[in-house]
């Protein structure tokens, strides 16, 4: 029997995915193992490896389609055997995974064919047989099945068995008229629809605007394109299209500009011991832990600490409530060369140096190769920005909703600076610029305040960490 490669699901918010490229022609010999092809989430990249080993049977989807995670997008099986695709789920319809039953249909009704021909409903065949008789659309049915994405058996069921009343007249107005009865307030007994309820849509429906007889609406003229543009479009000399990381990052820095009520609170920190005590603990542990800890482990270090001891800082904004956060999960942002993504380690406060700075860092490794895990992007509840290495000295970040802050690093810098002890005579100093972006809807400014008080005295006193 046939295996199935099939889309996998990737933690609960992502529905779809897009194929970026196959890895193996259609007709190969496949080896359990083998990577067949990279797709694309709104986050990262990941490969699909081959189950299990024979002829690859590919199905109709090319690069740059869009396909909905569970989808079977080929087979691999013997080689005079076809492609036969479908949907993998496990609620008991048609379908089931690894070497389970395939369906009949070639195509999931879902399924994005070419950029050019999107398909709107994913349902099994059951599902669709059921719509079918029932006369109903597809469109108009909740999913349930594949994690919400497909619609299956009991979902059609369960939308026939909470259709309206209405008398067997005013059924047959509606379905000549093209009217859903579920839109339709009932005026006979006990709400059932009428002849005369359905007449009134009707004539609702088709009733002339009588506001283009009093008004002459014309059409605003249409803003040509080239109007948006600085100079000629032949200055263009690449074009890149918001989609896959790229897009997800114009889309979320977008909405938290325009949603959050940003305040930004900025301080200079004399971080001359926090550079000693990096030294210091580099030249003890490096050899011993493989790696130098950097200045970005301790800072994470000293903000976990933070927010533990204020958790109004690790928060998030619910639509009806503000949320604190049992677990301090810290997102350190990382360049890629696929854009900026930030891997989450969990539980930093209750990680020792050691265990952060390799979790860190195996994290950071599969980010810049495209192969993040999708627990590796999510989660988080605070994030620290750190640009001092490409010699930036302050700055304001946005938040990464929906958290409530996020916290900027600037470069180290050696400057005169009058300390308490010496007043009247300046002294050289490693000086390091802290910028505290939050939302004002959670979070008031004295609380942000005491917070990065907290950090800068324990930048200034690394040993405080130790009484965190």
């Amino acid at each position: 029997m046939a295996i199935e490669v099939y889309i996998p699901k990737f933690g609960q918010t992502v529905e779809e995915v897009t194929l970026l490229q196959w890895l193996a022609e259609d007709g190969a010999a496949i080896k359990k193992g083998q990577e067949l092809l990279e797709i694309e989430t709104d986050k990262t990249t990941f490969f699909v490896e081959a189950e299990g080993s024979g002829t690859l049977h590919r199905g109709p989807f090319e690069p740059g389609v869009v396909v909905p995670v569970l989808t079977v997008v080929a087979t691999i099986g013997a080689p005079d055997e076809k492609f036969v695709g479908g949907m993998i789920q496990g609620d008991g319809d048609t379908m089931t995974g690894g070497q389970g039953d395939t369906v009949t249909s070639p195509v999931p009704e879902s399924v994005t064919l070419s950029p050019s021909h999107p398909v709107t409903v994913f349902a099994s065949p059951r599902a669709r047989r059921l719509a079918a008789a029932g006369h109903i659309s597809l469109a108009e049915v909740t999913p349930t099945g594949g994690g919400g994405v497909r619609v299956v058996e009991k979902d059609v069921q369960a939308y026939l068995d909470t259709a309206p009343k209405a008398t067997p007249l005013a059924e047959k107005l509606a379905a000549e008229a093209g009217i859903n009865l579920r839109t339709l307030a009932g005026a006979g007994p006990a709400g059932k629809i009428t002849k005369e309820d359905v007449e009134a849509a009707i004539k609702a429906a088709t009733a002339p605007d009588e506001r283009r007889k009093t008004k002459d609406e014309t059409p605003p003229a249409a803003v040509a394109p080239s109007s948006f543009v600085v100079g000629p479009s032949s200055d263009v000399t690449e074009r890149i299209p918001l989609k896959g990381v790229r897009g997800i990052i114009a889309d979320r820095m977008g909405t938290s500009v325009h949603t959050t009520a940003r305040v930004t609170l900025m301080l200079e920190a004399d971080a001359t011991e926090f550079v000693a005590a990096r030294e210091r603990i580099k030249a003890k542990v490096a050899e011993e832990w493989g790696y130098a800890p950097g200045y970005n482990d301790l800072l994470a270090k000293i903000v976990a600490a933070g927010l533990r001891k204020f958790p109004y800082m690790n928060a998030r904004l619910a639509p009806d409530a503000i949320e604190r956060l049992s677990h301090v999960n810290m997102g350190m942002a990382v360049d890629t060369e696929r854009g900026l993504l930030v891997p989450v380690i969990r539980d930093a406060d209750m990680k020792s140096l050691r265990q952060f700075g390799a979790e860190f860092r195996e994290m950071v490794d599969r980010a810049r190769k495209g192969r993040s895990l999708p627990d590796d992007i999510t989660g988080g509840t605070f994030t620290i920005t750190n640009l001092g290495m490409y010699d930036v000295e302050a700055f304001t970040p946005v938040i990464n909703l929906p958290e409530a802050a996020i916290l900027g690093v600037g470069k180290i810098l050696p400057k005169w600076v009058f300390r308490p002890e010496s007043p009247d005579k300046p002294v050289l100093r490693q000086m390091m610029a802290l910028s505290l972006v939050f939302d004002h809807r959670i979070i008031d400014g004295a609380p942000a305040a005491k917070f990065l008080q907290y950090v800068k005295q324990v930048v200034e006193e690394p040993y405080l960490l130790l009484a965190a």
